[in-house]
């Protein structure tokens, strides 16, 4: 990897973590508390909470019918989406301690605060839970998936591809086959470590 992409990386490492600080400066202003797992509000918000929340038959009428209609389709993923944490997180479960490599922490990826929204009813937090849960398991399964790239694959492809995760930045150029084993161990040895 060349001094010019090592600098681009470290500037985008440093944004990330700008970003970080202000969206938990924005949160400290939006009145509320984390408190191990549980989130309180101040007591002024929670009132207009309350006050914002749609009873569940107004909520039924003015809801789109196109989404009444595909709720069956949509929350008939969870079967597959149960199956895929299943067999990811055993796979993880067994594998990772082999290869050497940190667990992926599934509360880190998988977040389950909404129910705490007092404007929203209890079908939308449903919606909230549920939508939650499959963003995370992406985002969980895509951490594992990297890591185990890393371990076994970090090359980058020769064409450009849509989506790469943040580990895919560093890995090996396409076709640059200088040190290649000894660049693949310190991958694998840095797998090992805390991230």
């Amino acid at each position: 990897m060349n001094d010019r992409i090592r600098g681009l990386l470290n500037q985008m490492a440093a944004l990330e973590d700008e970003m970080s600080t202000v969206l938990h400066e924005q949160e400290t202003k939006m009145f509320f508390e984390i408190k191990g797992r549980r989130i309180e509000f101040e007591k002024a918000v929670k009132q207009t909470h309350r006050k914002l929340k749609k009873n569940f038959f107004h909520w039924l009428v003015t809801y789109r019918p196109q989404n009444l209609i595909t709720g069956p389709i949509i929350y008939g993923m969870i079967f597959p989406l149960l199956i895929l944490d299943a067999f990811v997180s055993f796979y993880q479960a067994t594998c990772f301690p082999i290869y050497g490599v940190i667990k992926v922490r599934r509360r880190d990826y998988i977040v389950l605060d909404r129910q705490h929204l007092e404007y929203l009813n209890f079908i939308e937090k449903f919606h909230c839970t549920y939508c939650a849960y499959g963003a995370g398991l992406t985002a969980y399964i895509a951490e594992i998936v990297s890591r185990t790239e890393q371990y076994f694959c970090p090359i980058k492809h020769a064409h450009k591809i849509l989506g790469t995760h943040k580990r895919y930045l560093g890995f090996i150029e396409f076709g640059d086959s200088a040190d290649y084993e000894k660049r693949l161990e310190e991958y694998r040895v840095a797998l090992g470590k805390k991230q």
